[in-house]
């Protein structure tokens, strides 16, 4: 059975939650033994692979502006994957889901995975965010199955469309931790092992850093004026941004006034170091589908810190893990809490977000077509 894969920047080492899943997820698909191609947004890809772990890769062009380009390179990739003969196209978002009916008109079967309302993003103006809405429409009424990756994603599509039916909840994963130590890296960063607390996702505005920065800068404050707070916890944030833009630039810039050290996109043995000595990884975003870095944090068992918001809810961590989304006070007494208490590790169950039970679900949608 033949699979192409649109909607996703690219595989692999490409940031960003829906790449993470992708990179994930179709290596363990192509193992059990389906024929997948990944096709790549070359602007964001200079590899030269062609294949990698048993996916065949694509670079199709497309314009790196952020309002047009999903939609141009899903288009490019649908005539690509008709070419291929594709049995089914696996459409990841729901920006490009607004070519679901397009597949279909091509013959083609359409499975479209709903990683969340991207609308709610504060990036999107608004007639991006009409355009989005209609993707999630032509997504979950034009698709053969839709695959959602939270429990609000499901209630949402069953709530706005009414559809229940080949609707499927196949959560995102995380992998095995890979558990070691970089000192070269963390002294170049300025860093000591247990003494930071960690934010690690892209620099858009529905992350909300600004406000973890903010909170992070009112303990410093507190600190200056000698109330008992530890003093020598820095923040650490790993990740950047698409599109530098205004806010990423304020960001950047907030974050060097207040001494935040800035990582830059990583991935391997660095992130997988930071992961792993945090005092806390924190997530204070305003948005989210399942957000894979909470669950990478989770999986080193470490102590997180994030907003109230229902993906984070449902993943079901202890109250005290959770503050109110936007409130920067609130923020701050969290994290002053884990700076004053000693370093903990925690147990938290991880056996559903298991990448290979999350392929055999997949492959069960694929292999229903037959």
């Amino acid at each position: 059975m033949k699979i192409v894969v649109t909607g996703t920047r690219g595989i692999p080492n490409v940031m960003g939650g829906v790449e993470t899943h992708c990179e994930e997820l179709f290596p363990r698909l192509a193992r059990r033994g389906f024929d997948v191609t990944v096709v790549r947004r070359g602007g964001y890809v200079s590899d030269g692979l062609t294949e990698w772990r048993g996916v065949k890769l694509i670079d199709i062009e497309s314009p790196k502006k952020k309002s047009f380009e999903a939609i141009i390179h899903t288009f490019r990739a649908i005539n690509r994957a008709k070419r291929l003969g594709a049995d089914i196209v696996h459409i990841h978002a729901i920006g490009p889901a607004l070519l679901a009916p397009y597949a279909k008109a091509l013959g083609m079967r359409v499975v479209f995975t709903h990683h969340g309302p991207d609308y709610d993003r504060d990036k999107w103006g608004r007639a991006a965010k009409t355009m989005l809405k209609l993707g999630e429409r032509m997504g979950c009424m034009f698709a053969d199955d839709v695959i959602v990756i939270s429990d609000a994603i499901r209630n949402l599509v069953k709530r706005k469309y009414g559809k229940e039916e080949r609707v499927h909840l196949i959560y995102n994963g995380v992998s095995q931790p890979e558990v070691c130590d970089c000192p070269e890296y963390f002294s170049e960063l300025g860093i000591e092992k247990g003494k930071y607390i960690l934010g690690m996702c892209r620099f858009v505005p529905e992350k909300n850093l600004h406000h973890l920065i903010e909170a992070y800068a009112k303990i410093k404050n507190e600190q200056s004026k000698g109330k008992n707070t530890s003093d020598d916890i820095r923040l650490v944030l790993a990740g950047d941004t698409d599109f530098e833009d205004d806010y990423s630039l304020r960001l950047k810039e907030m974050a060097r006034r207040n001494g935040v050290v800035l990582t830059g996109f990583i991935k391997g043995r660095k992130l997988h170091s930071l992961l792993a000595n945090c005092r806390c990884y924190c997530l204070p975003s305003s948005h989210e589908g399942l957000p894979i870095a909470l669950l990478e944090a989770m999986s080193y068992g470490v102590k997180v810190v994030v907003s109230d918001i229902p993906a984070n809810l449902e993943v079901g961590l202890d109250s005290s893990d959770y503050f109110p989304v936007g409130d920067v006070d609130a923020l701050a007494d969290r994290l002053r809490d884990v700076m004053e208490r000693p370093l903990e590790h925690v147990g938290y169950d991880m056996r559903k977000y298991d990448w290979e039970k999350i392929a055999d679900q997949v492959a069960y949608v694929y292999r229903s077509f037959r």
